[in-house]
């Protein structure tokens, strides 16, 4: 019996912000997990503003800046994932302005950036981020490619 993604990938709001194809998307985070060789139990999308993700950043990693994501891991290594990641929907659309890209993409580009970091990729180096940079565009590409030829309006 096929799982249900929503059963498996949750996304919570304590901001407002619009994801058009939820359930597709979900499906779509449970894909990359198998391609990347992952087994997800369960993982917990929060989508939340600048200070409240300020406030997180401060109190459980001891930094003082504001980010667009921040992954907690809740499994050891070799268990199937169980994550919490909360995304600055504030944070998410300054950057799309800063970077030229449309809100959409790259609110996309940061839920695969929190998944590529439960599969292992990193990005405290150089090389680090040119990996995930890379492998965030590969699956930005498959999704938004599957969506136009879906016929799913972008």
């Amino acid at each position: 019996m096929p799982i249900n993604p929503s059963s498996v990938v949750k996304f919570n709001f304590l901001m407002k912000v619009s994801i058009p194809s939820r359930t597709r998307l979900k499906r779509f985070l449970m894909n990359l997990f198998k391609e990347e060789g992952k087994r997800i139990e369960f993982i917990n999308y929060i989508f939340c503003s600048d200070s409240y993700l300020l406030d997180i950043n401060k109190r459980y990693l001891k930094h003082n800046y504001h980010t667009d994501i921040i992954t907690f891991s809740l499994s050891n290594q070799t268990e199937a994932i169980v994550a919490d990641i909360f995304i600055s929907v504030d944070r998410v659309k300054d950057n799309s302005k800063e970077y030229g890209t449309s809100f959409k993409e790259e609110l996309h580009r940061v839920i695969f950036h929190g998944a590529l970091h439960l599969c292992g990729y990193d990005d405290k180096t150089p090389s680090q981020i040119s990996t995930i940079r890379r492998r965030e565009g590969r699956y930005l590409a498959k999704y938004f490619k599957s969506s136009v030829s879906r016929g799913t309006k972008q």
